[in-house]
C-alpha cells in the first residue's frame, strides 16, 4: 500500500489567495454555461446541463471507507470506518445531447448520502458529499481567467450542426492518438472531440484540483480495482452504429457484473511544489501517491433507463459545493464553480418546471436490481 507523506501540509485559509477580479470573473463563467443550457433549451426545448449533459451510467453503490487509515488520511468523510449508500453518474463532457461518435472527456459525480458534519454555505439543509471527477490527472487550466477562455470556446460549438462534430471528432481523435503516440496528450483535442473512444469504465478519474482532506489538503482519484473493470481500461468500444454506444456497454456489463472502484487521496505535502491556486499543477506522486481512503461497490443493476434518467438527471443536481467543510473545494477554480453551478442548477430547473434536489435518497432511484 502507497505511504502518504509524513508531514501533510496543514491546512489553513491564508493558502487561497483571491484575486480581485474574482467576483466579475465568477458572473463571467456562470453566464457562459447559462448560455449553453438557453442555446440548448432553445434548440430542443429542454434544459440540460451546462456541461456533462449526457449520462451513460446512473448506478446506486455502497461507500465503504477503509479501516486502519493514517491519521493523515482519516479525515472528515473518512474519519472513521462507515458505509454510506452512494449514487454515481457518469457522464461526457458537452452540453447538448450528441451521439457518441463525438467522443469526449468522460466524467464521474459520486453523490455520498448521509454525510454528517459542519455544512459548506448554501449546502445547509444537504446531507450529502459530492465529489466531480473527469478522467485526466491535470486540469486543462492554470487559472480562472484561462479556464472562462476555454469554456467560451466549448460554448461558441454548443449551436454547431451535429452531423459537422461527428466528422470533426473522428479527425481530432487521430490526432490525439498521434499525440499520445509520441508520450504526450492535449486537453483541448479531447474537450472538442478527440478523446479516445475506451470504455468509460476501464478509465481512472481525478478531481484534478484541490480540496480540504479535514486537516489537510488533497486531491481525489476513482480507480477501479475489480478485475472485471480492469479488465476494460483501454479497451476500445465501437461507437461507430450506436447513438448510445457507451451507455450501452455499461448496461451491458452491470446487467451481469459487479464492479468495484477504490477512491484515493493524494496529500499535498508542501504548498510551494503542489500549488491550490495553479489549476494545472501536477502534484508529484512519487513524494505524495494517491493512496485508497474508501471503497465503491455497485452490483448487479440497471445501468440506465428512463426512469432513473428522470430521477438523476432530471431532479438531480452535483456540485463540489454539496458538502461539509472538511472538504471544502479550493482554489479560484473550485471557488468560480459555486455561482456557476448553483445557476445553472436554477435555470434547468425553472425551464423544466421541476424540483432538483442536492440530498435524495435511494428510494429515488427506480429499477433496483
Amino acid at each position: 500500500m502507497p505511504i502518504p507523506p509524513r508531514s501533510p501540509q496543514i491546512y489553513s485559509p491564508e493558502l487561497e489567495v483571491i484575486e480581485p477580479d474574482e467576483a466579475q470573473l465568477a458572473r463571467e463563467l456562470a453566464e457562459t454555461m447559462l448560455s449553453i443550457s438557453r442555446k440548448v433549451h432553445e434548440d430542443s426545448g429542454h434544459a440540460e446541463r451546462s456541461v456533462h449533459a449526457k449520462s451513460h451510467g446512473l448506478l446506486t453503490a455502497r461507500l465503504d471507507v477503509l479501516p486502519d487509515l493514517p491519521e493523515a488520511l482519516a479525515q472528515g468523510l473518512f474519519a472513521r470506518p462507515a458505509s454510506h449508500d452512494c449514487i454515481l453518474r457518469f457522464s461526457t463532457i458537452p452540453g447538448d445531447i450528441l451521439p457518441d461518435t463525438v467522443s469526449t472527456p468522460r466524467g464521474v459525480a459520486i453523490k455520498v448520502l448521509d454525510v454528517g458534519g459542519a455544512r459548506l454555505p448554501g449546502s445547509e439543509d444537504d446531507s450529502v458529499q459530492d465529489f466531480i471527477l473527469v478522467n485526466g490527472k491535470q486540469f486543462s487550466a492554470p487559472n480562472a481567467r484561462a479556464f472562462l477562455a476555454n469554456l467560451k470556446l466549448l460554448a461558441s460549438t454548443t449551436d454547431k450542426a451535429e452531423g459537422l462534430k461527428v466528422v470533426l471528432s473522428g479527425a481530432l481523435r487521430g490526432l490525439e492518438k498521434a499525440v499520445e503516440a509520441v508520450g504526450g496528450q492535449s486537453a483541448v483535442l479531447k474537450a472538442l472531440g478527440g478523446e479516445p473512444e475506451r470504455h468509460i469504465l476501464g478509465e481512472s478519474y481525478f478531481s484534478q484540483l484541490a480540496l480540504r482532506h479535514g486537516k489537510y489538503i488533497a486531491k481525489l482519484a476513482l480507480v477501479p480495482v475489480s478485475d472485471n473493470l480492469k479488465a476494460l481500461t483501454g479497451e476500445l468500444v465501437d461507437i461507430g452504429h450506436d447513438d448510445d454506444a457507451i451507455r450501452s456497454a455499461v448496461e451491458n456489463f452491470f446487467a451481469r457484473e459487479t464492479g468495484v472502484w477504490e477512491l484515493q487521496a493524494q496529500l499535498c505535502s508542501d504548498i510551494a511544489t503542489m500549488p491550490i491556486e495553479d489549476a494545472a499543477a501536477q502534484w508529484d506522486e512519487a513524494i505524495s501517491p494517491f493512496t485508497s481512503v474508501a471503497s465503491i461497490t455497485a452490483r448487479p443493476q440497471p445501468a440506465w433507463s428512463p426512469g432513473r434518467s428522470q430521477a438523476v438527471d432530471e431532479r438531480m443536481g452535483f456540485s463540489p459545493w454539496h458538502g461539509i467543510e472538511d472538504h471544502r473545494p479550493l482554489g479560484s477554480i473550485m471557488r468560480l464553480r459555486r455561482l456557476a453551478y448553483a445557476e445553472a442548477q436554477r435555470f434547468r430547473a425553472r425551464a423544466n418546471g421541476v424540483e432538483v434536489a442536492s440530498s435524495p435518497s435511494l428510494a429515488d432511484i427506480p429499477g433496483e436490481a
